[in-house]
């Protein structure tokens, strides 16, 4: 046969190839061969029909957890469920997240940042240089492409954050920051020091949203100073989510939850930042225990939650419904003077936790005219592509990763999700098994070691560092 599968009947909607049509798509051995209309079906093995629906690149995600803790034993599968074809995890253990994907793939491509955690995987707060040299070049061989300061969670000192960032800079390493120091927290006075702490460095600002909740002052106010100050440093990285729900861990030690995020989501809503305050929250309704439920995380509250999060030894993700409507949709659709979009991506912030919706809301987006169908498209695969130098990824072309998301946009949902020439979800049944891990020259024999399939990338050539010259697109 010519090709393995063709998807056929749909309409394409591909801006990078300046494609908005009706075409079929062939496919051989991973890779898209041919793009027009009318294949003869005859020449597939599979075929795939896409009629009535839409076509578009497979959807990249900036921002996913699938370590352990966030249940990622489910999240590969509710990735696939979501249209994803593509993720980057943002926590790691590289470790983890590597057996995991072993045990639990479904046919997507992973990338891995490998977390800072100040007392667990550096000593204190205020790591020295070297300290973070030698973590930084563990992590790389480990698989990850870089490293993830979790500063909301488990902040350091604003001296030592700016080291780690230098440090990565100099390794040219990937560094995503979930902003916080020991001097602010995760709020938009944190988001403002990490760009300045950056000092013209490359950096991911972890979901730019979620700084603006209004504990400082007006959301509006909140926005629009994270938005000046993005316009103003372009070396700056960032995703944003569309959910209502933000994530977190509700572990307790000494009576109060281990991290600053949860104890702000407790007190924001008037409850002590204690672990009575944690139950009290959960019984309330205002937080919710994410729990495994027919093979996917879910979100329960009241007293179902509470024991739940009692038979986790409080050792339990929850959910609080506490990101407002106005930085979300300002976030994602933000522009500069010249067209291009301040904030480089819609991410979920999922893959483990349940708030997977980039499609179903990013496409309610798409209904209210804020974005369009195109526009979308860039910030869901297109730009993160750039970013993260994956080259064959974000179009649908002869030579491009056979990487699509087939999508119902009446109903708002993925049909069919398409990843490395293979149909890995279709209609709601997840069928898609391995995983592509996406690392670095240094992490191939680590990843090897596993079992699963290295995708080698060189940070210092993606967009992430591309970026910093003028020349670069944004």
């Amino acid at each position: 046969m010519k090709y393995d599968l063709i998807v056929y009947g749909g309409t394409i909607i591909d801006p990078a190839m300046n494609r908005e049509q009706r075409c079929d798509i062939g496919i051989r051995d991973g890779t898209i061969q041919e793009v027009s209309a009318g294949l003869d079906r005859s020449n597939a093995s599979e075929t795939l029909n896409a009629g009535g629906m839409l076509v578009i690149p497979g959807l990249i995600d900036m921002h996913v957890h699938l370590s352990k803790v966030y249940h990622g034993q489910y999240g590969q599968k509710m990735l696939a469920l979501a249209g994803v074809t593509t993720a980057l995890d943002m926590a790691g253990p590289a470790d983890e997240v590597l057996a995991l994907a072993r045990q639990a793939g479904t046919g997507i491509s992973v990338a891995v940042l490998d977390g800072l955690r100040p007392g667990h995987n550096v000593k204190d707060e205020d790591p020295a240089r070297a300290e973070l040299d030698q973590l930084i070049e563990g992590s790389l061989c480990n698989g990850a492409i870089g490293i993830k300061l979790r500063g909301g969670h488990y902040p350091m000192s604003p001296e030592a954050t700016g080291r780690a960032i230098r440090a990565a800079n100099e390794h040219k390493a990937y560094v995503a920051y979930h902003a916080g120091s020991i001097r602010h927290g995760s709020v938009v006075e944190g988001a403002l020091e990490a760009i300045e702490l950056a000092d013209g460095q490359a950096l991911h600002l972890a979901h730019v949203n979620s700084y603006c909740r209004g504990a400082s002052r007006c959301v509006i106010e909140e926005t629009e100073d994270l938005v000046n100050s993005l316009l103003a440093n372009p070396n700056i990285t960032c995703e944003s989510y569309v959910s209502e729900f933000n994530g977190t861990t509700a572990k307790c030690s000494d009576g109060r939850p281990e991290s600053q995020v949860t104890r702000r989501c407790l007190t924001t809503r008037g409850f002590p930042a204690t672990q009575d305050g944690m139950e009290a929250a959960l019984r309330s309704g205002w937080a919710f225990a994410n729990m495994p439920e027919g093979g996917i995380m879910t979100l329960i509250t009241g007293e179902k939650a509470v024991e739940f999060w009692r038979q986790m030894n409080t050792a339990a993700v929850v959910s609080f419904p506490i990101n407002p409507p106005e930085p979300r949709l300002r976030f994602a659709t933000a522009k500069r003077k010249d067209g291009a979009f301040v904030v480089d991506g819609i991410s979920t912030d999922g893959g483990g936790i349940p708030r997977n919706v980039a499609i179903k809301v990013g496409l309610s987006l798409v209904k209210l005219n804020a974005l369009t169908m195109a526009e979308f498209v860039h910030k869901t695969s297109i730009r993160p592509a750039y970013i993260l130098g994956l080259h064959n990824k974000g179009r649908l072309a002869p030579g491009a990763d056979a990487d699509i998301t087939i999508i119902d946009f009446e109903r708002q949902r993925p049909i069919s999700t398409i990843a490395n020439g293979r149909i890995i979800m279709h209609e709601g049944v997840v069928c898609g098994s391995g995983c592509r891990i996406i690392t670095t020259a240094q992490g191939k024999e680590h990843v090897l070691s596993y079992g699963l399939e290295p995708v080698i990338m060189d940070v210092a050539c993606s967009g992430f560092y591309k970026r910093l010259e003028l020349e670069a697109p944004r």
